[in-house]
């Protein structure tokens, strides 16, 4: 306490000049509206400073929270997209209630191989949030893999960057179709094989998407455009390189696609084929 007697005494002129002139100060503020405007303008500018940099933090701090807000929104919304099958017959499948084929699961990717030939990512998500096995993974570009193995809480996805992968594939723009597989060479393409030669309109460019055929993918999922055009005289059918939309090495959130029809749609040809 006394050092604080001790300050005030060495420095009261100092101190008394600075009380004056904030009087000063405070008197010409409030008698002149120019002055005044020009300090409230300072200082809104100010706290408006401080407040916009203290939003930007608790932005960046909720970014986690945001993004899977954001991913089950576009998971409610590929579900809806998904179900709007043929849009000619929507009000027709209206009319069925609890009609719903397709559900879709939302997870992430927290491992992610592609530096081999057979390459699998892992999902965390697993048998507890409803994954099955042979269900379609994929994200806002397109297609990703399929499920291989669940557990409770986790589950392998069969990468198609995986020498194993094989989905039915076909042209955006004419329905020829192929089979989707990878030479394991490049992460950045894949391979659509047995394309008969029929299809002769394709051109480099032309977008590839998941085919009707498919009973893992709803049919119009992007894959990938035409890079380039092989052709084998032996065997009368193109091979082509598809670019993926996808950056395999860079993937985040999936949606897994479930279709309550596929077991019943598989059973009824598991029988047919019985009876020929």
């Amino acid at each position: 306490m006394q050092q604080i007697f001790n300050f005030i005494f060495k420095n009261s002129y100092r101190l008394l000049f600075l009380l004056l002139l904030g009087i000063s100060l405070s008197l010409t503020v409030q008698s002149h509206s120019y002055h005044k405007s020009k300090v409230i303008t300072s200082a809104n500018f100010l706290t408006g400073g401080v407040y916009s940099q203290l939003n930007s933090i608790d932005e960046y701090f909720s970014l986690r929270s945001r993004n899977e807000e954001l991913a089950l929104e576009n998971a409610r919304l590929k579900s809806i997209l998904f179900n709007q099958v043929d849009s000619l017959n929507l009000d027709k499948i209206d009319t069925v209630p609890g009609f719903k084929r397709t559900n879709v699961i939302v997870s992430k990717i927290i491992h992610n191989s592609y530096s081999s030939t057979e390459n699998y990512l892992t999902l965390h998500a697993g048998s507890n949030n409803g994954v099955k096995t042979d269900m379609g993974v994929i994200n806002d570009l397109g297609i990703v893999g399929i499920i291989e193995k669940t557990s409770p809480r986790y589950a392998t996805v069969l990468s198609v960057l995986n020498t194993k992968s094989r989905i039915n594939a076909k042209f955006k723009k004419s329905n020829h179709f192929g089979s989707l597989t990878w030479n394991g060479k490049n992460t950045g393409f894949v391979q659509l094989t047995d394309v008969p030669r029929l299809a002769s309109t394709i051109r480099k460019g032309d977008t590839i998407v998941t085919g009707a055929e498919s009973r893992i993918f709803p049919e119009n999922i992007n894959i990938g455009t035409v890079y380039k055009i092989y052709i084998d005289d032996k065997t009368n059918y193109y091979t082509i390189d598809v670019k993926l939309f996808n950056d395999m090495t860079n993937l985040g959130h999936v949606y897994i696609i479930k279709d309550n029809e596929r077991e019943e749609l598989l059973q009824l040809e598991k029988e047919t084929k019985k009876n020929e």
